[in-house]
C-alpha cells in the first residue's frame, strides 16, 4: 500500500541514549484509545476456584494417569482420565469441537511397549475469515508418573505404570488451566481460533505434544501462540520458600524470537488485566535439564512459552505425595486468569504484521534500512487486513533492554521513517492495532545469523 499525502504532523519521542528522534510526517489517522476491554475483564472474573478444585480432585481420584497404564480399567488409569476430560470439554459449550488426537506410538526409549496415545483437543472456531489459519493454543499435559517408587520395580515397567501417581501439581494443574479456560472462553466469540489441549505422553519425552506439533506442521496449520502450563499447582517450594504473586514464563532464544514476543505480550496483558500477579519472563527455553510440551512446538518453528510456579517442590514431583493437600488452588487460579486474559487478548487482536530480516533479498529491500544514511526506515506487510484494522504501532528498545521501551503510532501504513535514528544501536518492531485498541504481538526486525559462505568453485 502506498503512503498517503504528507502532512505537517511531526512526532517526537525520547529513546535510550538519544535526546530525540523525529518521525517522518505522515497521515497517521486516529490512534485507538488504549483501554481495558470489558470482555477480557469479565473472562478473568469468571475463572472459578471451585471448578478448579473439582478438576484437581477428580484427576487425583484416578490414582494414576500414566500414559502406559492399562486403559481398560473402569475406575482408574489413563483410559478413564482421558474420557472424563473429553466429556467435560463436550459439556462446556456446543461451540467446542471436541475430539481425541490419536497416535500409534511404537516401542522405544521410555515407551516400553507399543501404545495408542490420545491427546484431548477442544477447538473453539474463530469468526474472522482468517480464523482457520490463526490458532492460539492453551495447553497442559494430563499424564502423571511416580518415579520415586518405581526405583523398587526395575524390570517391571507394567507394575511401575500402575503405581499411585496423583500428579496434582505436575500436571493436573496445567490440565485444569486448559479445561477452565475452555469452559469460560467458549461462552464468547473471538476473531481467531482458540484450541485447548490436554497432552498425554509428556513424562515419556513430550511424545503427545511432538506428535501433534508434527501433525500440524505437516498440515501447514498456522499457530500464532502456544501457552503451555506445567507445574502451576503449588506455591511453596521444598525449602519452605513461598512466592504466590509471581509466575515464571520461559521462552526460547534468541532475544527477538517469536516465542519471546509472545512472552512480552503475556507480561503486558497480565499487567493490564491481572496486576495481582507478576509474570517473570525467564529468557531460557526451560529449566536446567528439564523439558515441557512447549518445546515440541518450538522444534517445529511455532511460538510457544511455558508457565511454571516460582516455588517448585522437587520432593513431591513424580511421587505419591504430589497430592491435592500439597497444592494451592488459589495460586493455580491466579495463573489460569493470566492465561485466560492472554488467550482472549490474542484471539481478539489483529494478526501480527510480517517483517523481513535484515539482509533479506526482496523487491523492496530488507525490512529495516538506513534511509538517507542516518534514518531508520521500517517496512512491513499485512496481507488481507482485518476490516477493523486501525493501523500499526512501531516499538523501540535498546539492544540490552528486556522489553520494549518506546511506542510510536504510525497509522495505517506499511512504511515508517524515524529520522536521525541509528539502526545499529536499537531494536525495532511493529504491531497491528484494531479500532478497539486490541494489539497483536510485536513482529521484530532481526539480523539474520551470519554463516560461513561456501567458496565458489573456480571456472575450469
Amino acid at each position: 500500500m502506498t503512503l498517503r499525502a504528507l502532512r505537517s504532523l511531526v512526532c517526537i519521542i525520547a529513546l535510550p541514549n538519544f535526546a530525540s528522534v523525529q518521525a517522518q510526517p505522515i497521515d497517521q489517522g486516529v490512534q485507538p484509545v488504549q483501554r481495558q476491554d470489558p470482555l477480557i475483564q469479565k473472562i478473568v472474573s469468571e475463572i472459578s476456584e471451585e471448578r478448579i478444585t473439582a478438576i484437581l480432585r477428580k484427576l487425583e481420584s484416578f490414582e494414576t494417569r500414566h500414559t502406559l497404564s492399562d486403559p481398560g480399567q473402569t475406575n482408574r488409569g489413563i483410559g478413564v482420565a482421558r474420557q472424563w476430560i473429553f466429556d467435560q470439554f463436550t459439556r462446556y459449550s456446543p461451540r467446542l469441537q471436541v475430539g481425541f488426537d490419536t497416535h500409534r506410538i511404537p516401542k522405544g526409549g521410555r515407551v516400553w511397549k507399543d501404545v495408542e496415545l490420545r491427546n484431548v483437543v477442544a477447538i473453539l472456531p474463530g469468526v474472522a475469515p482468517q480464523a482457520t489459519n490463526r490458532w492460539i493454543l492453551v495447553t497442559g499435559h494430563y499424564d502423571s508418573v511416580n518415579l520415586k517408587d518405581a526405583v523398587n520395580l526395575r524390570g517391571q515397567p507394567e507394575k511401575a505404570a500402575e503405581l499411585f501417581a496423583p500428579g496434582v501439581s505436575d500436571n493436573a494443574s496445567g490440565t485444569a488451566c486448559a479445561m477452565e479456560c475452555a469452559r469460560v472462553l467458549s461462552q464468547y466469540q473471538f476473531e481467531a481460533t482458540l484450541v485447548f489441549v490436554a497432552f498425554a505422553g509428556e513424562e515419556q519425552g513430550l511424545v503427545g505434544a511432538r506428535s501433534l506439533a508434527k501433525r500440524l506442521k505437516s498440515e501447514q496449520q498456522e499457530v500464532e501462540a502456544v501457552l503451555n502450563n506445567d507445574i502451576i499447582g503449588n506455591d511453596v517450594s521444598g525449602n519452605g520458600d513461598s512466592d504466590n504473586r509471581r509466575v515464571l514464563l520461559f521462552s526460547e532464544d534468541p532475544a527477538d524470537s517469536p516465542s519471546r514476543q509472545i512472552a512480552r505480550f503475556v507480561r503486558s496483558t497480565a499487567a493490564r488485566y491481572y496486576p495481582a500477579m507478576t509474570v517473570d519472563m525467564i529468557f531460557r527455553h526451560d529449566r536446567f535439564g528439564r523439558g515441557g510440551d512447549h518445546t515440541a512446538f518450538n522444534e517445529e518453528g511455532y511460538p510457544a512459552v511455558r508457565f511454571t510456579t516460582a516455588s517448585e517442590n522437587f520432593a513431591n514431583q513424580h511421587s505419591a505425595t504430589d497430592r491435592f493437600t500439597n497444592a494451592s488452588v488459589r495460586y493455580t487460579a491466579k495463573v489460569i486468569r493470566i492465561n485466560a486474559a492472554a488467550a482472549a487478548a490474542l484471539a481478539l487482536a489483529p494478526k501480527p504484521p510480517i517483517t523481513k530480516s535484515s539482509g533479506a533479498a526482496t523487491r523492496r529491500g530488507p525490512g529495516v534500512t538506513r534511509g538517507s544514511g542516518y534514518d531508520a526506515v521500517l517496512r512491513w506487510e499485512h496481507p488481507t487486513p482485518e476490516l477493523d484494522l486501525a493501523g500499526f504501532t512501531v516499538v523501540v528498545r535498546s539492544t540490552t533492554a528486556p522489553d520494549w521501551e518506546r511506542e510510536i503510532w504510525a497509522g495505517n501504513v506499511r512504511e515508517f521513517t524515524l529520522k536521525n535514528t541509528p539502526i545499529d544501536q536499537l531494536v525495532f518492531g511493529v504491531k497491528a492495532v484494531d479500532r478497539d485498541g486490541h494489539e497483536s504481538p510485536v513482529s521484530a526486525y532481526v539480523i539474520r545469523p551470519r554463516r560461513a559462505e561456501t567458496p565458489a568453485t573456480p571456472d575450469p
